[in-house]
Order: C-alpha cells, then structure tokens, then sequence
C-alpha cells in the first residue's frame, strides 16, 4: 500500500508537525525515503508510529531539509513546506538521504542486512 513494486525502503524518520497550513496542529508523520520517492505519511492519533494515510509523495530528488535548530524543540526538518520536530539522532539520517541524491552518492554497502 505505501510501497511500489521492488521499491526498497532507505530511511525511516519520525517527526511531529508543527503546524499544518499555519494552524497549531500535532500531528505524528514518518518522512519515509525510499530509492524512488520521499513519502510522508500521516500516523494515527492513537498510534503514534503507525501510518494512517499517505500525505504527500514527492520525487527521490526532493531535498529534506533545511534541519534548523529551534531554541526550544531542538532539530526541525521541513519538507514540502511540513515543519516536523524529530530527534537528534535522525539528523545524521536527513544529511545522508540528501548527499545520496547529490551525486556524490556513497558506494554500497559491503555488508548489506546485518
């Protein structure tokens, strides 16, 4: 349902909106990134990491980012014009989902699934 045929999932990144068309709403998504779209789905109310719908599917080209810093909440990542709260640890993950699309692509990984 959220996956092509053959489509391979590449990052997983959760985050919570800000706001959505500049009303306060928190509303919990996953920016999932595979090797041919950058997807955002929208989870459920109730079940914070479970994805409810697709809101928007966006070309692998699509840039995350900019990763800013908020005083308060720490990283925000915007995508699509989405500003989404997430975790320190993911930011390592936008940066890599980016240089992938940049052409300066890392090689592959030796030791895939382990």
């Amino acid at each position: 349902m959220y996956l092509g045929t053959d489509e391979r999932i590449q990052y997983l990144i959760p985050g919570m909106s800000l706001s959505i068309d500049r009303m306060v709403a928190h509303v919990e998504f996953l920016v999932m990134v595979t090797d041919r779209h950058v997807t955002l789905l929208a989870c459920s109310r109730w079940r914070r990491h479970r994805p409810k719908q697709i809101w928007e599917r966006l070309p692998r080209a699509t840039e995350l980012g900019p990763v800013r810093i908020h005083p308060s909440l720490g990283p925000v990542l915007t995508v699509s014009g989405l500003e989404l709260e997430i975790d320190e640890e993911y930011v390592p993950a936008v940066r890599a989902a980016n240089l992938e699309i940049g052409g300066d692509a890392l090689p592959e990984d030796p030791y895939p699934g382990g």
